[in-house]
């Protein structure tokens, strides 16, 4: 039986990561991609921020809408790191981790 009680609030927060083979990584509750190329992606998950580095990487397909990320190439490294008081900090920490 509903009573309504849900109506106007939101999902719970869900993110998830799939990996195939190191060469494919199809993602959810993508929030934004902050930056991106060949080396290195960075998202801004529900999770936290994500960074996933590796070789030839490129996006196969992007829904902003609906959070789904899709990243081939070879994924050598992944590492949240989390918001704490915001999200600058976690920019200006990859920023220093990835120079």
């Amino acid at each position: 039986m509903l009573d309504g009680s849900h109506y106007g609030k939101s999902e719970s927060k869900h993110h998830e990561v799939k990996m195939v083979n190191r060469k494919q990584l199809d993602l959810t509750g993508v929030i934004n991609v902050e930056s991106f190329d060949s080396e290195e992606f960075l998202l801004e998950t529900e999770a936290g921020f994500l960074a996933i580095r590796g070789q030839n990487l490129h996006m196969k397909s992007l829904n902003v809408e609906r959070g789904l990320v899709s990243i081939e190439g070879l994924v050598l490294e992944m590492v949240y790191v989390d918001q704490g008081h915001g999200g600058e900090k976690a920019k200006g920490l990859f920023s220093k981790l990835f120079k």
